[in-house]
């Protein structure tokens, strides 16, 4: 169920839970829509360049046939590191989780998965799990990743967002941060 980019609790990250309600499903990670994201976080001129090349990254996820599934994105960019460690967050986390229905092409989607390469090209540290692997492989993956996100190194909780792969919305949410800085970066 899609919902509304969480905002900050205090200590500067996004809550791991609802604090009302610990049981409940609305949990990290939060399933929230791409135009959101990107106006959620678009809030500075550093930001606004990796969401540029977190788009311009699923433009080319996109061009090798990976359209199916959705992302897990998180690291400082998703933090206020702006408050918590006085600098801007350098890039963007991103697991991208595909499903193959055939038609992607691995020679092109290869590349787009080397973390150090995209971080320099998109300010993205990009990694992938493919859904259609074993059913004790898929746990592992996703245990993994979800233990190495839902914590900041000081061991100190916190959650991370889920983004649909679909295509459908990129256009619009390049075109908002366009607009965006049209006008000077103010909404």
């Amino acid at each position: 169920m899609i919902v509304a980019v969480p905002g900050w609790n205090s200590q500067g990250v996004i809550e791991p839970f609802d604090l009302g309600n610990p049981t409940s499903l609305a949990r990290s990670p939060y399933e929230v829509s791409l135009l959101d994201f990107v106006k959620h976080y678009a809030i500075s001129s550093a930001r606004r360049t990796i969401l540029r090349g977190f788009l311009d990254y699923r433009a080319a996820l996109h061009n090798a046939g990976v359209n199916q599934g959705f992302q897990w994105v998180d690291g400082s960019f998703t933090e206020q590191v702006e408050l918590l460690q006085s600098r801007d967050p350098k890039d963007v986390d991103v697991v991208t989780f595909i499903i193959d229905g055939g038609q992607v092409n691995y020679l092109l989607a290869a590349p787009l998965f080397d973390a150090e390469r995209m971080s320099q090209l998109h300010h993205v540290d990009a990694y992938c799990v493919e859904l259609n692997i074993p059913p004790r492989e898929l746990v592992f993956w996703s245990s993994y990743w979800y233990s190495m996100w839902s914590h900041r190194r000081n061991q100190q909780w916190k959650g991370f967002l889920q983004i649909d792969l679909d295509p459908t919305s990129d256009s619009a949410a390049l075109a908002y941060l366009n607009n965006l800085d049209a006008q000077g970066g103010t909404p």
